[in-house]
């Protein structure tokens, strides 16, 4: 945790609350160092007075608003279309064209609502802005919905670091093994689904899938 946690000290540090947005943009985009260990130490730079404690908020949201706004634009740049055909692809093992069907057509009706609360999840708050941007979730949305669900995440824990003082590290050692089971349940659904998909390629059961269905079609479908 150590390893961590002093590269997040030292851009604290250099750069003050814009550094705290730098890190949690990073981290939206990549997840190379968890927020849970970069804004309970915000927060509790803050209560050392070297910060100001609505500014680390702000910057921190404003962090997570870009990280998301980028991962939005990679989704709209793939398009719906796009990864229909990639998964009709005999190489493709995650997912077939039927079931990417299924579940747009899940996040066309509960969109909103996975977004919100894809924000409070480890890792997921990172990948959810793709099939968002994929959608075409009307952009204003798309950021109001990341800015509260970012800003109540940002919030809890920079306030946690803030009221533990010097103990902040206590909100590592509790919340760090539930991002790594998070990480290590995705990688095991992974790894199910591409099981999944070549057991049903081996029955032929993907035999059938037809052409893309447009957008417009997935929606008067829904």
């Amino acid at each position: 945790m150590e390893s961590i946690a002093d590269p997040v000290v030292d851009v604290v540090e250099s750069l003050g609350e814009a550094g705290v947005g730098a890190l949690i943009a990073l981290e939206t985009v990549l997840p190379p160092i968890p927020s849970e260990v970069i804004l309970p130490f915000a927060g509790f730079a803050a209560a050392q007075g070297r910060l100001s404690l609505p500014l680390v908020w702000a910057c921190a949201t404003a962090g997570s608003l870009l990280g998301a706004a980028v991962l939005y634009w990679v989704g709209a740049a793939l398009s719906y279309e796009r990864l229909y055909a990639l998964a009709g692809r005999p190489w493709f093992v995650l997912f077939g064209q039927r079931d990417l069907e299924r579940g747009f057509g899940f996040f066309d009706r509960h969109g909103s609502v996975v977004v919100l609360l894809g924000r409070f999840v480890p890792f997921v708050r990172s990948v959810v802005s793709v099939p968002a941007g994929m959608d075409r979730m009307p952009v204003p949305r798309f950021l109001a919905l990341t800015a509260l669900g970012s800003g109540l995440w940002n919030a809890a824990f920079i306030a946690l670091g803030y009221r533990l003082g010097e103990d902040y590290e206590v909100v590592q050692e509790y919340v760090s093994p539930v991002s790594r089971g998070v990480v290590v349940l995705g990688v095991l659904l992974l790894g199910v689904l591409a099981v999944r998909r070549l057991r049903q390629r081996r029955r032929g059961r993907a035999d059938g899938e037809g052409q893309p269905s447009s957008r417009q079609d997935r929606h008067s479908a829904a």
